[in-house]
C-alpha cells in the first residue's frame, strides 16, 4: 500500500514542479493582456498656468487650465484587424480635450491607438491616426509592457507625431507602491495646429495663410508600476508656442499654452488602488502559483521519497518453527 500511495505522490510532484515554470513562461505571456473593451478616464490640470486669449491675441495667466483623456475601446475595430494581423488586437479611440477656466474648449485632439494585447507594441493597420492625421507609431503610447524594465523605451509623441526615447530614472516609492520613474524630454519642435480651433472661423488653413507657425516643448514624467506596466502617476512640463507670421502683428512669438500639468488628486488615488488590485493578479501568475507549485512539488517529492524508503525496511524476523525432537536409536 505504501508503495501505491509513493508512486501516485511521485506523479503528483512531478506534475506541479513541471506546472510550475510552465504557468510562469508559457501560460502568464498568452494570459496577461489588456481587455479589448476596456475604457479608462483621466483629468489633469495645470493651476497658475499661461494660456492665449485668442481674442486679443495676448497670453494671459489663468488659475487653472483643465485636461481629460479618455481611452475607448473600440471591439467591433479590434475583431477586425484580428483577422488580418492574426494576433490579438486593442483599439484605442482616445481624446485629448483641453478647457480653459471658465469652461470653454481651447483644443481637442482624437487619436486612434491600434498595438497587441500582451506586449503593447503597435500594431499598423488603417484607421491609425492623430488628429486625423494617419501616422505610423514606433514604441509604446500610454502603457509599458508587462514586466518593465529598468532600461530606455521608444515612447510615441502625439503633439510632434515623432518617437524618442523616454528614460528610466531610477526606482522610486509612490503611496506605497514600487514604481519606476521615466522622463523624456522633447526639444522645441514645430506641430500641426488642431484640425479644431477654439474660435469659430479660424481654421489650420486660414492659419497657415499668415505665416503664423505653432511650435511645442515638454517634459514627460511617468511612474510605472513595473508588473503590470500601468502609470500610477504622470506630469508634463508643457510649452506651446505661436511664431511669425502677421497673425502675431509683427511679434516673433506668443505663448500659446505653458503650465506643470498634473493628475488631479481624485484619479490619483482610483489609479494607485486599480494598480495594486491588478498587481496582485500579476504577482498570483508570475510568482504567488509557480515558487507555491514548485514548493508543493518538492513536498510531494519527499513525502513519496520517504514513503518509498519505509516500504524497502524489512519488518521484525518472523518467529521460528517449534520442531519436533528426533526419536534417539538404541
Amino acid at each position: 500500500m505504501r508503495r501505491k500511495t509513493s508512486l501516485i505522490l511521485l506523479a503528483l510532484a512531478v506534475f506541479f514542479a513541471a506546472l510550475s515554470p510552465l504557468l510562469r513562461w508559457y501560460a502568464f505571456p498568452r494570459l496577461a493582456k489588456i481587455p479589448a473593451h476596456q475604457y479608462q478616464d483621466m483629468v489633469l490640470e495645470a493651476k497658475d498656468a499661461t494660456l492665449l486669449d485668442y481674442g486679443t491675441m495676448r497670453a494671459k495667466r489663468v488659475p487653472k487650465v483643465s485636461i481629460v483623456q479618455t481611452l475607448r475601446g473600440n471591439v467591433e475595430a479590434s475583431e477586425k484587424i484580428e483577422k488580418t494581423a492574426g494576433r490579438d488586437v486593442v483599439v484605442w479611440d482616445g481624446l485629448s480635450y483641453v478647457q480653459g477656466p471658465d469652461g470653454k474648449m481651447v483644443s481637442k485632439i482624437p487619436e486612434r491607438y491600434i498595438f497587441d494585447a500582451h506586449t503593447q507594441e503597435p500594431v499598423h493597420a488603417t484607421g491609425e491616426m492623430v488628429d486625423g492625421d494617419p501616422v505610423k507609431r514606433q514604441g509604446i503610447e500610454f502603457k509599458w509592457p508587462f514586466l518593465t524594465e529598468k532600461r530606455d523605451y521608444e515612447y510615441f509623441d502625439a503633439q510632434a507625431r515623432i518617437t524618442a526615447p523616454i528614460h528610466y530614472q531610477g526606482t522610486q516609492n509612490f503611496r506605497g507602491v514600487e514604481v519606476y520613474y521615466f522622463e523624456q524630454t522633447i526639444p522645441w519642435t514645430k506641430v500641426p495646429f488642431p484640425k479644431t480651433m477654439p474660435v469659430a472661423g479660424i481654421t489650420p488653413e486660414s492659419v497657415a495663410k499668415t505665416g503664423t507657425t505653432r511650435w511645442y516643448s515638454t517634459v514627460r514624467k511617468f511612474w510605472i508600476e513595473p508588473l503590470t506596466g500601468a502609470p500610477v502617476y504622470g506630469e508634463e512640463i508643457h510649452k506651446e508656442e505661436l511664431r511669425g507670421g502677421t497673425l502675431l502683428g509683427g511679434r516673433e512669438k506668443v505663448t500659446a499654452f505653458a503650465g506643470h500639468v498634473k493628475m488631479r488628486e481624485d484619479y490619483i488615488a482610483h489609479t494607485v488602488d486599480l494598480v495594486k488590485s491588478n498587481r496582485t493578479l500579476v504577482l498570483l501568475l508570475t510568482s504567488y502559483l509557480p515558487w507555491g507549485f514548485l514548493a508543493l512539488g518538492v513536498l510531494l517529492l519527499s513525502l513519496s521519497l520517504y514513503l518509498e524508503a519505509r516500504s524497502r525496511h524489512p519488518g521484525d524476523p518472523a518467529p521460528a518453527e517449534a520442531t519436533q525432537p528426533e526419536p534417539v536409536s538404541a
